[in-house]
């Protein structure tokens, strides 16, 4: 008896695109990055060019990094306050390599409320930096998602008298008030007296503007996506100039990450000491 005929229809599998296949080599470079960066080693490529800077600082032995993802035309939400998400999958995965590799991460209050972030290292391989939140009036919620207890240090700066009410395990730092605002340098100093030595500020724009007016940055990088919002807050915002030759014009190296761009400029010449950190984290 002959056998029925089985007409079998071809498979066809797409093949992944030169961006789909440079993200899985990026993947799979990435691997070893944060041990090594922590050892001193050389990093694979790009991955030396990109965050080698940030192994040392040339100032002290901090080494402080803000980091910024805007539109095209210097937007971080719109004039709702929407912003999830500006930068696309590689400007995010930036991000989260720069939380992989600091000791903590830093928000201000306005930011926490804002956006509730999480701070954790989830679209990389990496270890999880301490979270560290400035609530100088003490206005974070007790269920902020930053105050998760998941194993990592989480802090709370805020001054002196303030009462704060918070969940166990949260360390609360007391840093006293200049002119009725903690100064930039005595929050980085408090960390740095409790082992913090590669700090990043991630946000919001009243935050970032007070570091980087302070003289409290080594490195920025700023992440352009090709989005024009149009209207919106700024990045940042500092005191007025009369002229364009005032403002600042730091050391710039450029990368590509994808569709979009980022600028990662040398502030050390302007930045103030700190100090030491208390021990190598």
């Amino acid at each position: 008896m002959a056998r029925p005929l089985v007409v079998r229809t071809p498979v066809h599998t797409r093949a992944p695109t030169g961006r789909e296949r440079a993200r899985r080599s990026a993947t799979e470079s990435w691997a070893i990055v944060p041990e090594a960066f922590r050892a001193g080693a050389l990093l694979p490529s790009p991955w030396d060019a990109l965050f080698g800077p940030l192994r040392a600082g040339r100032i002290d032995e901090l080494v402080l990094v803000g980091q910024v993802g805007q539109s095209l035309d210097g937007r971080i939400a719109t004039t709702t306050g929407h912003s999830h998400y500006i930068n696309g999958p590689d400007g995010l995965d930036h991000l989260h390599r720069l939380r992989a590799l600091v000791d903590a991460v830093v928000v201000g209050i306005g930011t926490a409320l804002a956006d509730d972030p999480r701070l954790t290292v989830r679209r990389v391989a990496g270890p999880q930096p301490a979270r560290v939140v400035i609530d100088p009036r003490g206005r974070l919620p007790m269920t902020a998602r930053l105050l998760a207890a998941d194993g990592t240090a989480r802090l709370v700066v805020t001054r002196p008298e303030t009462c704060l009410g918070l969940p166990s395990g949260v360390e609360r730092i007391p840093v006293a008030a200049e002119d009725g605002d903690m100064a930039p340098a005595a929050i980085l100093a408090a960390l740095a007296a409790r082992g913090f030595r590669r700090v990043m500020i991630e946000g919001g724009p009243q935050t970032f503007s007070r570091f980087l007016a302070a003289g409290c940055f080594d490195r920025v990088h700023i992440v352009v996506a090709p989005l024009i919002l149009g209207a919106g807050p700024p990045a940042f915002e500092l005191a007025p100039i009369a002229r364009v030759d005032q403002g600042l014009r730091p050391p710039v190296h450029v990368h590509r990450l994808g569709d979009e761009v980022l600028f990662d400029c040398d502030l050390s010449a302007q930045r103030r000491p700190i100090g030491r950190a208390k021990k190598s984290m």
